[in-house]
């Protein structure tokens, strides 16, 4: 999953919009071999972007996808960016991660959470292992999310005032942002710590 988020990072002009960018990533994890997809009204619908046609737009405009035909109850749509068909892993794997990425466990957010919030939190949950102390450098963390760093401080912020974090800290002497998940232990790094610092 990282190495698809590195991949859509680099794709995908920076002011791309959080929804566009959960788009965009279930469209790469779901393409075929001849880099098309099939996405279903339903699947559409739980991601809160049926009908959004500004978001087609958005990666059209910017020449990573064809612009499909928004009617039919199973969207069909052709990538164009030839490099999808080059990312790893298999085509199983990537099926099995367009489902994880719907629910990112451990850091589900709220089923209302807007795109931003979603995507912030699909990032930091295909960054946590089994380590208690769980970090990432906060230009790649914003880069990631499309977004300027004090930007990913509040959708950090708003992720722990959802209870999807405990605790984060950024650390700006490393520039390493740090995070724990609820019903853990605190980390060192982390002790009277609830925001960025």
């Amino acid at each position: 999953m990282q190495e698809m988020l590195t991949y859509l990072a680099a794709a995908l002009p920076r002011v791309t919009s959080p929804a566009g960018r959960l788009l965009a990533l279930q469209c790469a994890l779901r393409a075929d071999g001849f880099a098309y997809v099939r996405l279903p009204a339903g699947l559409l619908r739980g991601m809160r972007l049926r009908g959004r046609k500004e978001v087609w737009e958005e990666l059209a405009d910017s020449d990573w996808l064809e612009m499909p035909d928004l009617k039919p109850s199973r969207l069909e749509v052709r990538l164009l960016d030839a490099a999808i068909l080059n990312q790893a892993p298999g085509r199983g794997e990537r099926r099995r991660a367009a489902q994880w990425a719907m629910r990112p466990m451990p850091m589900v957010p709220p089923p209302a959470a807007p795109p931003a919030l979603r995507l912030t939190a699909l990032v930091l949950a295909a960054h946590t292992s089994g380590q208690i102390d769980r970090c990432i450098n906060m230009d790649a963390l914003a880069r990631l999310c499309g977004h300027s760093p004090d930007q990913t401080a509040e959708l950090l912020d708003r992720l722990t005032r959802a209870r999807v974090l405990a605790a984060w800290r950024h650390r700006r002497d490393t520039d390493e942002v740090l995070w724990q998940l609820p019903n853990e232990s605190r980390p060192s790094a982390l002790r009277n710590a609830t925001h960025h610092q």
